[in-house]
């Protein structure tokens, strides 16, 4: 079923209906204040052991069902890890902080469907154990820059409302000189980033589409000009920013569609804030394509022509992907202050020359292009 914005969650928070918690998290200060600030969704301290959660279904009809159950729980393993990019292409040598997993928005393309065992939301409430593993990461290596994200395994923001967690981090890298925070979202979930002393340590970034992708295809999610308008609230409170056109969608009038959003994009934000624009084509795993066909039958992207890339995902052709590429670009190049870093997500060198004319290495690599734009920005 396609959803049109008018009939999308402006908070996608309040799409949870139940609340499950660990019995060792039930006197957890994070849990206790996750339960007030849920007002009337009902509360389910489930048992100790693997399959203690109720059965959701068969998967992957599951999923649905999964997004409105919100599982408190302990992370037992490593909060901090480097992005699971491939050695084939081109890796920004970005750090995942990993604060819970799944999304209650329902994009279509989104890989998590294809990618997670578990269908049920989950967010870790020891905070205090990934703020004292950050702590020490930084300590280990003061000499490194870190860029960091919470975006890679559930959206920064979008239960924001719930866990308060973008406050508690913006303000422990506000003295963090060695490190830059991504909080990257679909959401215009941001009353949490306001007053705070951030100390320019914070990026906030959207990603961004076609208006009839995110119209269509980016379920529960805030439209273009809900999320424009969040950006220019952030600018506002002098935050740096960054947007990701990521997956770039071949469909019917794209080069129309993208350079809308472009011209949004700049008129609505100050062009001086933005430290970077990533670009990439739509890319999955075989087994979305047949998830994504069950759970959004009229959905009609993933019927055009593809390869299998290096790293096993399907992927539009190279000369698609150059033009689509280049298109973008060329609009980008009318608008961008020369301090931002644009740049492509999981590509090889040779798309990099052609889209942009050089390789990432000739300008010190992808990851050092980064840290300069952070850097440039002050």
């Amino acid at each position: 079923m396609i959803f049109s914005k008018q009939e999308r969650l402006v908070d996608p928070a309040s799409y949870i209906s139940m609340i499950h918690v660990e019995p060792d998290c039930t006197d957890h200060p994070v849990t206790r204040e996750i339960i007030a600030r849920a007002g009337n969704i009902p509360v389910e301290v489930v048992s100790a052991g693997k399959f203690s959660l109720p059965d959701l279904g068969f998967y992957p009809k599951n999923l649905t069902e999964g997004k409105r159950r919100l599982l408190l729980a302990q992370n037992r393993g490593k909060f901090f890890k480097p992005c699971p990019g491939t050695r084939e292409y081109v890796c920004c040598d970005y750090q995942v902080l990993n604060i819970g997993m799944n999304c209650p928005m329902d994009c279509v393309y989104c890989i998590l469907q294809a990618y997670l065992n578990n269908p049920y939301l989950s967010f870790f409430v020891n905070i205090e154990d990934l703020l004292t593993e950050l702590t020490e990461t930084f300590a280990h290596d003061p000499q490194h820059f870190w860029r960091i994200g919470t975006g890679e395994f559930t959206d920064s923001l979008a239960l924001d409302r719930l866990t308060g967690l973008s406050r508690i981090l913006v303000e422990f890298m506000r003295d963090k000189k060695s490190a830059v925070l991504e909080l990257k979202t679909k959401t215009a979930v941001i009353e949490n980033l306001a007053g705070l002393d951030h100390g320019g340590r914070t990026i906030v970034a959207w990603s961004l589409n076609s208006p009839g992708i995110v119209a269509q295809e980016e379920i529960r999610t805030a439209s273009l000009e809900q999320r424009l308008a969040a950006a220019a609230k952030c600018a506002s409170w002098d935050y740096k920013l960054a947007f990701h056109f990521d997956p770039i969608i071949y469909h019917a009038g794209w080069q129309q569609g993208y350079s809308e959003t472009i011209g949004r994009l700049f008129a609505a934000v100050p062009k001086e804030n933005i430290a970077w624009i990533s670009m990439g084509c739509l890319r999955y795993l075989p087994l979305l394509k047949k998830i994504a066909g069950q759970r959004f039958p009229n959905s009609r992207f993933f019927h055009e022509e593809f390869i299998e890339g290096l790293d096993g995902k399907a992927r539009y052709f190279r000369t698609l992907r150059v033009e689509m590429y280049q298109h973008l670009y060329q609009q980008l190049l009318q608008y961008t202050d020369p301090r931002t870093c644009i740049y492509l997500c999981m590509e090889n060198n040779e798309i990099w020359q052609e889209v942009f004319g050089f390789i990432p290495e000739e300008k010190g690599g992808l990851p050092g292009m980064l840290d300069e734009a952070v850097r440039q920005l002050g």
